[in-house]
């Protein structure tokens, strides 16, 4: 089977049911708040809909989307790693999500699945994606079971599959600037086209699965968990990574903006509230400072 259209609409079914359980879980754990849908039309081809909680009981903002778009001539972050590539028509279908907690003990994760092929007689496609996790206050049980999931998702696809994307999450979602893991990293693979579309394709739904059951365990064990000013100071500084990363690094933000996509969308991965501080740093032996010295740096945590 290859990238054909019906393969496209294949797996734009499969992302659009996805979206869906992905917000009733959430609005169910939350208990609050409630995702409402912006349907969107992007000028050059296609659209996507939007779903966005804000102000919720656990959730202070999260956003969940679908985007099927397609063009002419597809932009740099597209073809940086297939220059051959360079203008040809293109279809795009993916899910995106960032959630962002209130209580600063609960991480915040992102997750993307998405799909692109070459829009002609003879396509090229991939396979793209995965989910990673930024604790404020980590638990190293959290990072165990975070992992532990992904190593899961990675089950009868090689021996080698969760090694290499649990590497390639660790190295993407890194801060050159500050020297950093964003967090504690996850799964991250691109350019999965091998060994046929219904392999790969397969992969994506079972990397997919293991989202919530990854995620929403570490919800339920932290959401009650006291916290004051200092730690809420903690998480708004430590989301201005978050947006120097999306910002500077972050290839589907870059997609999104450079195909001329809907701006509120893409952007919607920001958090509601963030700050950031001169020159600042934690006091030696603090909790904070047990995030900087022992998770913002790759470790190999299920062999450890």
């Amino acid at each position: 089977m290859t990238a054909t259209d019906k393969s496209i609409a294949t797996v734009a079914g499969f992302l659009r049911g996805l979206q869906q359980d992905i917000v009733d879980a959430l609005e169910e754990i939350d208990g609050e708040g409630q995702f409402k849908s912006d349907s969107w039309d992007r000028p050059g081809g296609g659209g996507g809909d939007t779903r966005v909680l804000a102000a919720g009981k656990i959730f202070e903002q999260g956003g969940v989307n679908f985007s099927h778009v397609h063009g002419k001539e597809m932009p740099p972050s597209a073809t940086r790693s297939r220059p051959e590539l360079a203008g040809r028509a293109f279809q795009a279908v993916g899910v995106s999500l960032v959630i962002h907690p209130r209580n600063p003990y609960v991480p915040t994760t992102h997750a993307n699945f998405r799909f692109f092929s070459t829009d002609d007689e003879q396509p090229v496609w991939w396979f793209g994606g995965g989910f990673d996790l930024t604790p404020y206050y980590p638990f190293r049980d959290d990072v165990l079971h975070w992992h532990g999931k992904a190593r899961e998702a990675c089950e009868g696809f090689g021996e080698d599959t969760y090694a290499r994307y649990k590497k390639w999450c660790d190295e993407y979602f890194f801060l050159k600037h500050r020297n950093e893991t964003r967090g504690v990293g996850g799964l991250f693979f691109d350019d999965l086209n091998e060994p046929d579309f219904d392999s790969a394709f397969g992969f994506v739904r079972k990397a997919a699965a293991q989202f919530l059951p990854a995620y929403l365990p570490i919800v339920e064990a932290r959401k009650e968990r006291e916290y004051g000013e200092r730690e809420r100071e903690f998480q708004l500084y430590r989301r201005g990574r978050y947006v120097e990363f999306n910002l500077i690094y972050d290839r589907g933000t870059l997609f999104g903006l450079q195909s001329g996509g809907r701006t509120e969308s893409i952007l919607m991965s920001l958090p509601p509230r963030v700050r950031w501080e001169y020159d600042w740093k934690p006091g030696a032996g603090s909790p904070e400072a047990d995030l900087y010295d022992n998770y913002l740096k790759p470790r190999d945590w299920l062999q450890e």
